[in-house]
């Protein structure tokens, strides 16, 4: 097996919280190098306010801690830049600058540095300078108003779409493309990703909707189907649900077949009340049985049909286990990086840093300190 492909590449993350970290999270698991530097009192926010959220997305960096409100830390910064690949920081556009150590500044240190500010709206536009969370961006983005059901109001998901898919995600792609780049020509670049400009961008089948019909589907009604009863959610037996998908002809054949209705297949498969007697008798018929005996049923009738999991379900859901997507450390479920790859060996990440445990052998490594000049940063306060 090769080595993990992004064997060599050295990340300094100044980021906290959740999206920052779930993007270099995904770079240390492709075997990147990444230092997370943290301010010396508390460090990340998330260690006191998501202890365990933090373990999950900080496994396997290494933290240094660095308090570069002060000269002699961003001095510090200046050093270790100079043997990175990429910085990633996520404060409001311009702290950096203020600082002393934006990208117009660490550029110079560091041609070939991968420089990716992670914010809510980017680094331009009316809205740059504002705070946000995941749910704002959502909000703007048109999301939150195409979640929750017909005729109701917004509901917020417990998934956060803007800051992991977003915002993390579209920031390691970034990250990605201009690595390669600053190794094919040596210079390195600015890579601005707002978590709003990334969900909006995720919104393929609204915008397609939007050119179809002029304007968006209404919440609750799905927008690939428009609504169809045989691609919607049933309750069951046990008041469980499953999510009938048989969008394809084919696929519905398949499933009146299966469960000995064919007289099924003779309704109208069209939305609103023209399919309203479809859904009403699949209504019904769900309702003769538990999820797990329909999932048993319709396992191998090719009908796209699915049990509705509780997220603790899905840990040990049979495909879940055999891809190796969830495994247990000191007694408790993490994730491992979900691709797979034919002649690679991505090691799997373990440990989560302890505040500043990397901090004296790092600095010694990049920033060429001694003990005496550790000694010293660490009685003013700067690490």
């Amino acid at each position: 097996m090769a080595n993990p492909l992004l064997s060599g590449i050295r990340v300094l993350d100044l980021t906290r919280l959740l999206p920052g970290p779930f993007c270099s999270f995904y770079l240390a698991q492709l075997g990147a190098e990444v230092i997370k530097l943290e301010e010396p009192q508390g460090g990340d926010y998330a260690r006191m306010l998501a202890p365990e959220l933090f373990i999950l997305v900080n496994r396997g960096k290494k933290s240094v801690t660095l308090d570069l409100r002060q000269q002699q830390a961003v001095e510090v910064l200046k050093s270790m830049v100079a043997e990175a690949d990429v910085l990633i920081e996520s404060f409001r556009p311009g702290v950096m600058d203020k600082l002393g150590c934006g990208y117009q500044t660490l550029k110079q240190v560091n041609p070939r540095l991968v420089y990716a500010a992670l914010t809510g709206y980017g680094q331009t536009g009316p809205y740059k300078d504002r705070a946000g969370h995941d749910m704002n961006y959502c909000a703007y983005a048109g999301l939150l108003d195409q979640t929750g059901v017909a005729d109701g109001a917004p509901a917020l998901s417990n998934f956060q779409s803007a800051d992991l898919a977003g915002g993390a995600l579209t920031c390691a792609l970034g990250i990605l493309a201009a690595v390669i780049g600053a190794q094919a020509s040596g210079q390195g670049t600015l890579v601005d990703v707002g978590m709003l400009d990334g969900t909006l961008a995720l919104q393929a089948l609204s915008l397609a909707t939007i050119r179809t019909l002029g304007e968006s589907k209404a919440r609750g009604s799905d927008m690939l189907s428009g609504g169809l009863p045989n691609y919607s959610i049933y309750a069951c037996a046990d008041g469980k649900h499953v999510a009938l998908a048989a969008l394809e002809p084919k696929f519905f054949f398949n499933f009146c077949k299966a469960v000995g209705r064919p007289d099924l297949a003779a309704l109208p498969l069209t939305p609103g009340a023209d399919g309203d007697a479809l859904r009403d008798a699949l209504g019904i018929l769900f309702k003769t049985r538990s999820r797990d005996e329909w999932e048993t049923l319709l396992a191998d009738s090719d009908c796209c049909v699915s049990g509705i999991y509780s997220p603790q379900e899905a840990l040990v859901n049979p495909q879940v286990r055999a891809r190796g997507l969830i495994r247990m450390e000191d007694g408790k479920p993490v994730s491992d990086l979900p691709i797979r790859f034919s002649d690679t060996d991505v090691a799997t990440v373990r440990g989560c840093p302890a505040l500043g445990a990397d901090t004296a052998v790092v600095l010694a490594q990049l920033a060429g300190m001694d003990d005496k000049s550790l000694t010293a940063l660490a009685a003013s306060g700067a690490i």
